[in-house]
């Protein structure tokens, strides 16, 4: 029932994989892997290491999905420096929420593969990118469904996900990964709206990731399968309002770049 676009990019042997990857989407809370990219690249361009303050806010945002915290690193890093972050990682089809609406951010599966690359590449910009995977590697148990799911054994999942229903397409229900590990790095990335619930949109998201690990995983054993039905939360992320906003026209959803 739901719309769904996939990314995969295998970085050791170069395989890569898409449907419908240009779609866009409401970004809901996988924006905040940008604002997290926005701040360490900030500190490089500075010459500086992390304030105390950019790290109290960092690490709650991601491994706990703070809203309080993306809303303040949101204003301090502000719309051009983290525009310029996007142009650098070469997005195409992403596009800044509006005002304080990080999670209206507008993205698609190619782009938060983009994204992902910035902390996966060693020829990425981003020198810091290690804390940022770090960071992503320590997401709390009840927020690691998704694209994990399948994942084998001797990887280390680094995810970040989005969820989140609106009164126009459903639920957003959206995935970010990337798989690490002696010689092998893999990223995949599963985004979605139209599902009519949030445990609807996390099952598809964990059969094709499934999917895609069997395929990749060259017959290791498992280390996590998919997640209990009980175990899923129906609480939206509170990265956006339900409604529309007042004041602003929004894009089409299917609107592809």
């Amino acid at each position: 029932q739901g719309t769904v676009s996939v990314a995969v990019h295998d970085d050791d042997t170069g395989l890569t994989c898409a449907l419908a990857s240009s779609r866009q989407y409401d970004s809901a809370s996988v924006a905040k892997v940008v604002i997290m990219e926005g701040a360490l690249r900030r500190a490089e361009e500075l010459g500086r290491r992390l304030t105390k303050w950019e790290q109290t806010n960092l690490r709650p945002m991601i491994i706990r999905s703070d809203n309080t915290a993306a809303v303040r690193l949101w204003a301090d890093l502000g719309h051009a420096r983290l525009s310029r972050l996007l142009t650098r990682a070469g997005t195409t089809g992403t596009a800044l929420g509006p005002n304080g609406y990080w999670g209206l951010t507008r993205t698609t599966a190619a782009d938060q593969m983009r994204l992902l690359a910035v902390l996966t590449n060693s020829r990425s910009f981003l020198k810091s990118r290690a804390y940022g995977l770090k960071l992503l590697s320590q997401v709390r148990r009840d927020q690691r469904w998704g694209v994990p799911a399948g994942m084998p054994s001797g990887l280390k999942a680094h995810v970040k996900n989005g969820w989140l229903p609106r009164a126009t397409h459903g639920w957003r229900v959206h995935s970010v990964g990337a798989f690490t590990g002696p010689h092998r790095t893999y990223r995949i990335v599963v985004l979605s709206h139209d599902n009519p619930t949030m445990a609807y949109g996390v099952r598809t998201i964990e059969r094709i990731a499934q999917a895609v690990h069997r395929g990749l995983r060259h017959k290791r054993g498992l280390v996590q399968g998919p997640t209990p039905e009980n175990a899923i939360s129906e609480e939206p992320d509170g990265s956006a309002p339900y409604g529309p906003l007042p004041g602003w026209d929004e894009p089409e959803q299917d609107a592809t770049p």
